[in-house]
């Protein structure tokens, strides 16, 4: 029987509207990840990590390079296996065992290089392995129809029969996404989707975004621009070394704060930080010493800004920033890995161009890359091969180093920069990253450069292994060398660095020197770039 008590009906009305309302926030999450772990030889790429999404969300996924949001991706995806914890999707349990399985139940990432085909025409790529068949061959009228109606949703005025490569990266990430959506995707994984598009492109994508989500959309967003993330994002998930550090609204959490989390440093705790520095080369009273490399003015359109930079003998110039500052960048653009098209470059004060990176071993300038798999070591070589590489470049292929002189050049930077390995002609792939890095950087020490450009040589290495490559930076400024030490942690290149260059957007943003290089100063000189005002 019905009550009839008015106060007795507004009561069962508060608890039916409530009971509803967490009814529908539990149906809002469509992802739930929770201790998700997965290791490979000699690395642990994720440890318990947790995310969740709902529906009609755009849920920012932020950590620097190595911090594991790639891996989440694929395992996600079936591209890896887990080997441990938990993927509900849409109330269920999920395993996907490959990519494609990921995509037929509804999860569709659209990647920073887009795998579409570019010889092929808008409309194939948006059906591709699902074109209309009549009579036994593609209806191409029906499909060039649809794709037509599909790519009118992002308002995209072009040629549905064109080729996809005569268009932008720009376009091409849009029919990446329309052909996403078509495979009725209900989670879009946008990964750095804008690396590659300018402004007004970038602005376009995220009015479709925010169309999306307004129709219920859940979106995960991978990017390392901040600044974007405030822009367009609900929801930040940061990870560190393959660590869960947290979820946060976008709307509680200022950009500070951010950068402390991505950076691994709490932001209360920073103005405690002093000064540490092993040493410093250039406070030895004796003057200002001779320029090494001296770049003025020196870029490339559509990367490195205009800039201005001078190290000297002696000195280690730091170089700090988010992922996406232009760090690396800049490293590729003095050694003639990118070429510059505006500015001068200043060798020990000779005007030069460097074209490729011959020129720049030919003039003293080396490089370890940040990615020492895939740029640094040549796997199935022996260690004494990897550390002669850059030497032997340097001298020509017809005055080829001797096998006893290989020998003696290996052992004694293998005994200089304490490599563990049982012997000189063992495979590099077979030693531990830390030995690793020791070897790339034995390879440079071979080859006596003047400037010696370090990109993030301690990432992924042991404790011991990166205190003995900073003690060895500092040793090498004292012997004269000038080095340029590019590293994501801030209190190493405290430590190390002799001045310190903050970068942000592919432009230097300001350079300190003396007692204002410490943690604190540096961190609030990243942030002040992306700072609001909080």
């Amino acid at each position: 029987m019905a009550p009839t008590d008015p106060k007795t009906w507004i009561k069962l009305s508060w608890i039916h509207v409530s009971i509803s309302q967490i009814y529908m926030n539990a149906n809002d999450t469509i992802l739930s990840i929770k201790g998700l772990s997965k290791s490979f030889p000699g690395v642990k790429a994720l440890s318990n990590v947790e995310f969740c999404l709902k529906r009609g969300e755009i849920h920012a996924l932020m950590g620097e390079n190595g911090a594991g949001k790639s891996t989440v991706i694929k395992v996600l995806t079936g591209v890896y296996k887990r080997d441990a914890g938990e993927i509900i999707y849409n109330g269920a349990p999920l395993d996907c065992k490959s990519p494609l399985q990921a995509q037929e139940a509804g999860i569709s990432p659209v990647y920073q290089e887009v795998n579409l085909v570019p010889n092929l025409s808008v409309a194939e790529n948006v059906f591709l392995g699902r074109q209309p068949i009549k009579g036994g061959r593609i209806d191409w009228k029906t499909m060039n129809r649809a794709a037509a109606k599909i790519i009118r949703r992002f308002d995209l005025e072009i040629d549905i029969e064109k080729n996809l490569g005569d268009y932008p990266v720009a376009i091409q990430q849009m029919v990446a996404i329309a052909r996403a959506l078509e495979l009725n995707s209900k989670i879009l994984i946008l990964d750095e989707p804008t690396s590659s598009l300018n402004v007004q492109e970038t602005e376009r994508l995220f009015t479709q975004m925010r169309r999306l989500k307004d129709e219920g959309q859940a979106i995960i967003f991978i990017t390392h621009f901040v600044d974007q993330m405030y822009e367009i994002a609900d929801t930040v998930t940061v990870l560190r070394n393959g660590t869960y550090i947290g979820t946060w609204s976008v709307a509680e959490l200022n950009k500070l704060q951010l950068i402390s989390k991505l950076l691994g440093k709490e932001a209360e705790k920073l103005s405690e930080v002093t000064a540490g520095k092993l040493g410093n080369a250039s406070g030895d009273g004796r003057g200002r010493r001779q320029s090494v490399v001296e770049a003025r003015g020196l870029g490339k359109t559509g990367g490195i800004k205009p800039l201005d930079l001078r190290v000297a003998t002696g000195e280690v110039l730091g170089c700090a920033g988010l992922l996406g500052s232009g760090r690396t960048e800049l490293a590729n653009l003095l050694f003639g890995i990118d070429v510059a098209d505006k500015g001068v470059l200043l060798v020990e004060g000779e005007q030069t161009k460097i074209k490729h990176p011959r020129k720049a071993l030919q003039l003293g300038l080396a490089l370890s890359p940040e990615d020492r798999k895939d740029q640094g070591i040549i796997g199935d070589l022996s260690v004494r091969e990897n550390i002669i590489l850059a030497l032997q470049n340097r001298k020509g292929w017809f005055k080829t180093l001797s096998r006893a002189e290989q020998q003696e050049i290996a052992d004694r930077y293998i005994d200089i920069l304490n490599i563990k390995t049982p012997t000189a002609d063992q495979a590099i792939k077979n030693l531990s990253g830390g030995n690793q890095q020791k070897v790339i950087i034995g390879r440079w020490l071979a080859a006596n450069p003047k400037f010696l450009i370090l990109d993030e040589p301690t990432r992924g290495i042991d404790v011991g292994a990166k205190t003995e490559i900073q003690k060895l930076i500092v040793e090498l400024s004292k012997q004269e060398m000038a080095v340029m030490f590019i590293s994501s942690e801030l209190e190493e290149i405290a430590r190390c660095s002799t001045k310190v260059m903050v970068m942000h957007d592919m432009q230097v943003s300001t350079t300190l020197e003396g007692d204002d290089i410490n943690e604190n100063t540096i961190m609030h000189a990243i942030a002040e770039r992306h700072s609001d005002g909080e």
